[in-house]
This record gives C-alpha cells, sequence and structure tokens, in this order.
C-alpha cells in the first residue's frame, strides 16, 4: 500500500514537471528526510510550478513569497502592532506561519531579509520582539534562486546555504518533453488532487527515519565526508552535512521500497546534499568536486 500511494505521488508530480523523474524523485526525497529544498537555475524552467505541486500533492497549506530588494524582514515573519483597546503590542503574524513556504527568487532579497529564514529553517520557530513563536509542524522551505551571475542578485552565504539540505537544477527539458508540455492543456496546479495529508507524511518520514544503515555503509559515508575535508580547492563537509546525506540517503531507500541501506544510495543523492556546501565558486565546479569524491572513495560492501 505504502508503494502504491509513492507511486501516485511521483506520477502526479510528473505530470506536472514532464521528463525530469530524477530530478522529482530527488525532490520527493528531501521532503522525506525532513529537509528544505534550493532549486536553482535560469527563470522558466519550473521551479515555481515543481514547488507548488508538492505542497498540493502532499496536502500542506503553502505560501509563495515574492523576494525582493525592498523586502524587509518583518514581510515575511510579521510585525507586533500596538492595540488601544487592549493597551498592548499584538502580534501579527507574516506569510511564514505555513507548513510549506516557497521562497520564490530568495537571492533577490538583501542579506538581512535572507537570515530572517535562518531561525525558521534550524528550529521551526521565530522570535520577533524577543517573543518566540511556534511554526506549523511540518515546516519546509522550498527555496528558487537564478544563477549568481544574473543582475540584480545577492548570494546565499555559507551558513545559509547549509540551511538546504538538498540543491537541485531543473535543466531544460528533452525536445520530446517539450513537444508533450506543448500538445498538453496548461494544468492548474491547485486543482491538482491531494495524495496524502500531513499525518501520512509524517509516518513515512517516520520509516525513513527508520531504515537501518551497517556499519561498513557509515565508514563509506564518513568516508567520502573525511576525504571532501581534504580539499584544496572546496570547503570541507560538516556534521550537518553528515547528517544531512544519511537522511537522504534513507529517504532515497525508502523510495525504492528497501528498509536498508546500499552504497548506491548515497551515491544517488550525494551531488545534491554536497555541491552546494562545498563549492567557492560556481555550481559547476561544485558538481565536478562532487564527482571526484565519488571517485576517489570506494565502497566497502
Amino acid at each position: 500500500m505504502q508503494q502504491q500511494t509513492i507511486a501516485s505521488i511521483t506520477a502526479q508530480l510528473q505530470k506536472v514537471l514532464i521528463g525530469k523523474p530524477q530530478v522529482v524523485k530527488l525532490a520527493l526525497t528531501c521532503i522525506l528526510a525532513k529537509g528544505h529544498l534550493l532549486i536553482e537555475d535560469l527563470p522558466g524552467m519550473g521551479k515555481t510550478s515543481l514547488s507548488q505541486a508538492l505542497a498540493q500533492t502532499l496536502g500542506l497549506s503553502h505560501q509563495r513569497i515574492q523576494f525582493t530588494s525592498d523586502m524587509l524582514p518583518a514581510d515575511i515573519l510579521g510585525v507586533s502592532i500596538f492595540d488601544k483597546q487592549q493597551a498592548e503590542f499584538v502580534f501579527h503574524p507574516g506569510p511564514i506561519f505555513r507548513q510549506m513556504i516557497l521562497a520564490d527568487e530568495i537571492n533577490r532579497a538583501s542579506p538581512k531579509t535572507q537570515s530572517a529564514l535562518l531561525e525558521a529553517m534550524a528550529e521551526q520557530q521565530i522570535t520577533v520582539d524577543g517573543i518566540t513563536h511556534h511554526l506549523p509542524k511540518p515546516f519546509f522551505v522550498i527555496a528558487t534562486q537564478n544563477p549568481s551571475e544574473q543582475s540584480g542578485t545577492f548570494p546565499l552565504p555559507e551558513s545559509q546555504l547549509d540551511r538546504f539540505m538538498m540543491r537541485l537544477s531543473i535543466g531544460y527539458p528533452s525536445l520530446a518533453a517539450e513537444l508533450a508540455m506543448l500538445k498538453g492543456d496548461d494544468s492548474n496546479i491547485s486543482a491538482l488532487p491531494q495524495c496524502i495529508d500531513p499525518l501520512t507524511l509524517s509516518e513515512m518520514q517516520q520509516r525513513c527515519a527508520a531504515v537501518t544503515a551497517s556499519d561498513a555503509l557509515l565508514n563509506y559515508l564518513l568516508a567520502l565526508v573525511d576525504e571532501s575535508r581534504n580539499l584544496t580547492e572546496g570547503f570541507g563537509l560538516s556534521p550537518r552535512a553528515s547528517k544531512a546525506l544519511l537522511a537522504a540517503a534513507k529517504a532515497w531507500a525508502f523510495l525504492d521500497g528497501r528498509e536498508y541501506l546500499v552504497p548506491e544510495d548515497v551515491q544517488a543523492v550525494f551531488t545534491s546534499v554536497a555541491e552546494h556546501r562545498i563549492r567557492q565558486t560556481s555550481q559547476a565546479q561544485g558538481e565536478q568536486l562532487s564527482a571526484k569524491l565519488l571517485a576517489s572513495v570506494n565502497p566497502i560492501r
């Protein structure tokens, strides 16, 4: 029954993002691993559509926040306004109080506004005027950004990038996929049927976390992490990255119907988890370094 549910979710998402089954599976892997997702690509590639389809399919309340250069942190978090009748400040929640937030074009906002998401992503709460407000559960941030080479962008700092479990790039569709898109009707994403509810999603996440990993598999994962720390042309992976890599590999195994990890699970998610953390310059450099690490460390079976 669980595999039928996964198949229906995957099939529905692939109808929105035609010809990109790997991207769809990786995005779903990130959600099942309780991670935040960064989608980096040129405008018009389907970043926003994928984000909205995920929320609709998984039955999550969602809010799209369009980031701009003049946006302030209060525009995201909310603001306290003095109420004369109550003679006190009353907090008015911002758009971040949803289960899934689409931070659209996040790198068009200033670093001060970008940092407003840090506490929310790390602790599922925000603090305004010294008062802590808890966010809905589950809570996910799916951020989209245009390439840093484009004008009007503020590159995300390493501390912000590290909060994203995975980074994906959709890329151009094949001509066959684009032809199918042109022939088909523009589907209304808000009309997509809901496949599961948040409770079912939580149960699936718990089953992902319960996937077992042998000592040999963990040693292979740590060998990859340790090798990254010896790179001279990139940054080493942090302990947070190690935990993210393990969680993502477990979710990938779960989607394949297994309750145990194999090296191929780690390899399948490694580039998406690692490349935005280890690169010093471009996306291409991060992908090259990830491929180098995978080639230099042999899995122990």
